[in-house]
């Protein structure tokens, strides 16, 4: 008796990690590197990248496959995906290949040919979940903040109060829904400081205000704020983009951003020039937190 579980594990998952430490490799990471982002020993990896492990080019010529090893490859050696996400990612993957008449259920039924006369369906419905969404939130933001660190110049752009990249959930509600950088970024003596991996509900102000443009009517699923200047506004109109102000006087900033995007919910850019005890600021909005922060480095 074998059990479609002991397929994935004998047949499936050699392959597939022989295809994925070979990827990491070749994206230049250390055997320890490898062995460390898929949680093997570096005499495995060793084994892999000898070629000591017997592939199944049933796996091996799938496109499936194959993007999902580019995928994870290019998210672990960038550390722009979490390993929680990559887990996730093969949980998906296996699961297709799992589906009557591909290529795990069609193995299964190779090793257990009495299989063949039942009409069974080992197929597990969750091919995507909440967990992964977020998951992909929080990556998106990771790969922002990659982007910021790497922005010359763009620690000029900070703020005093600090700045915040945040990307939200598809249907965002609350702040819950928003993940962002705790503590904020900050220009630290020239250079761009993260303190922290992004996580949902840290960053209440510039959430909040993503939050108000989308109930203005933005489609936008991410925000960056950066310091006010009127030549950053210049640049950003020469650009194409188009601009709204807004003014916090007697009012919430949340209850002004609404309605500044709400008589422009095509704005990239929302902002305010500034009052007593107000600092000036700019929300750079996007479709996600590397849009928003590429814009940013772009405006340098």
């Amino acid at each position: 008796m074998r059990f479609i579980e002991e397929v994935v594990v004998d047949e499936f998952l050699p392959t597939f990690r022989s295809m994925l430490a070979a990827d990491l490799r070749e994206r230049g990471l250390t055997q320890h590197q490898v062995a460390e982002a898929l949680g093997i020993s570096q005499s495995a990896v060793s084994k892999y990248a000898h070629g000591d492990i017997e592939r199944r080019e049933t796996f091996v010529e799938d496109e499936r496959v194959q993007e999902t090893v580019e995928r994870l490859g290019a998210g672990l050696a960038t550390e722009s995906m979490s390993t929680v996400q990559a887990l996730i990612e093969v949980e998906i993957l296996i699961r297709r290949l799992s589906r009557p008449g591909d290529h795990i259920a069609a193995l299964h039924e190779e090793l257990v040919p009495a299989l063949r006369e039942y009409d069974y369906d080992f197929r597990v419905e969750a091919h995507d979940s909440d967990v992964l969404t977020r998951e992909r939130v929080r990556s998106s933001v990771r790969r922002g903040i990659r982007v910021l660190e790497h922005a010359s110049g763009f620690a000029t752009m900070i703020p005093d109060v600090g700045s915040n990249l945040v990307e939200c959930l598809p249907d965002a509600e609350s702040v819950e829904d928003v993940a962002g950088v705790p503590g904020r970024i900050f220009d630290v003596k020239g250079r761009t400081e993260v303190p922290a991996e992004p996580e949902f509900g840290v960053s209440e102000h510039v959430a909040t205000v993503l939050l108000a443009a989308r109930e203005g009517g933005s489609d936008a699923r991410a925000a960056l704020n950066v310091a006010y200047d009127d030549a950053l506004i210049d640049r950003l109109e020469s650009m194409g983009h188009d601009t709204a102000s807004f003014d916090v006087e007697g009012r919430s900033t949340a209850v002004a951003v609404e309605r500044a995007v709400a008589s422009n919910p095509d704005a990239t850019a929302v902002y305010q020039t500034g009052g007593f005890g107000v600092e000036p600021i700019v929300y750079l909005l996007g479709e996600s937190a590397s849009d928003v922060a590429g814009l940013a480095r772009d405006l340098r």
